[in-house]
């Protein structure tokens, strides 16, 4: 299996609870943390099947910070991140179990696959479906 070649990275006000979140929630793994002062997170890998999530803690301290923030910070998310995934009801129901907002239903898509959107703890937006664009 390769690896992804785009790696979305996102930053948390909360990453630590992000992390534990987003591994109950959408199934990822933690492969690295590194840990900041203060309870942050100075950078975590978050790996899902062969993609991989990139994340860390918001700072407004340096650059990146001033450009990358949370959806709260800037009005609403500016994008969304789409995840291939084997079987949507089942992931679908684990994401709910969690606690994230659905807000677009499970359904089957008029363009193939099976899928549904949500927000994570933060308000960033994730789609989650079967429709796999490489097939």
């Amino acid at each position: 299996m390769s690896h992804a070649n785009i790696v979305p990275s996102l930053r948390y006000h909360d990453a630590p609870a992000a992390i534990d979140w987003l591994c109950r929630a959408f199934g990822f793994e933690k492969q690295l943390v590194v840990p900041g002062e203060d309870h942050s997170v100075a950078h975590a890998q978050l790996v899902l099947s062969n993609g991989m999530l990139m994340l860390s803690s918001w700072r407004d301290g340096d650059a990146w910070g001033r450009l990358v923030k949370p959806p709260r910070d800037r009005g609403g998310a500016t994008g969304a991140i789409y995840v291939i995934v084997p079987d949507a009801d089942r992931h679908h129901a684990a994401a709910v179990a969690a606690g994230a907002e659905i807000i677009e239903p499970l359904e089957d898509k008029p363009y193939g696959g099976r899928g549904y959107g949500c927000l994570d703890l933060e308000g960033n937006v994730w789609s989650f479906g079967t429709y796999d664009p490489w097939s």
